[in-house]
């Protein structure tokens, strides 16, 4: 019924995808969107909110709700800002930055599994294909 649906095949992708995500990243207490977020703060460091939600393709509060849970679990922390007195800078905790290869490593297995599933060429083609989809609906 819903072959040629967009929307019904990405959003039923995304299941499969969270609870993939969800297993790999359960060891560290975090949720795929936790986890993402984090390894964005811990590659780039002093991330105003507002800039995170952009990379991360969310909205100010989905990111001040994620960032809640990062602060809750002691693994990151907000920092006023050099540029702006007004803005929020956000920086990895020395608990986040110990567990950093873990986290990466476990994604990567995810990762592995899919390619190993798929074949590497189509598995990049497909996230290639996927980014330039959101890019045109942006």
């Amino acid at each position: 019924m819903f072959d040629h649906c967009l929307y019904f095949n990405t959003t039923s992708l995304a299941r499969k995808l969270e609870r993939e995500w969800s297993v790999a990243f359960k060891p560290f207490g975090l949720t795929p969107s936790q986890a993402f977020m984090l390894r964005v703060i811990l590659t780039k460091p002093g991330h105003h909110q507002i800039e995170l939600a952009k990379e991360m393709n969310i909205t100010k509060p989905t990111a001040s709700r994620s960032l809640d849970g990062l602060a809750q679990l002691g693994l990151i922390e907000r920092r006023g800002s050099n540029k702006d007195s007004r803005g929020v800078q956000i920086f990895p905790t020395n608990h986040a930055l110990q567990i950093f290869d873990e986290l990466n490593a476990a994604s990567g297995e995810v990762t592995k599994k899919f390619k190993s599933l798929l074949g590497a060429e189509e598995f990049d083609g497909i996230v290639s294909r996927l980014r330039t989809i959101s890019s045109a609906i942006d």
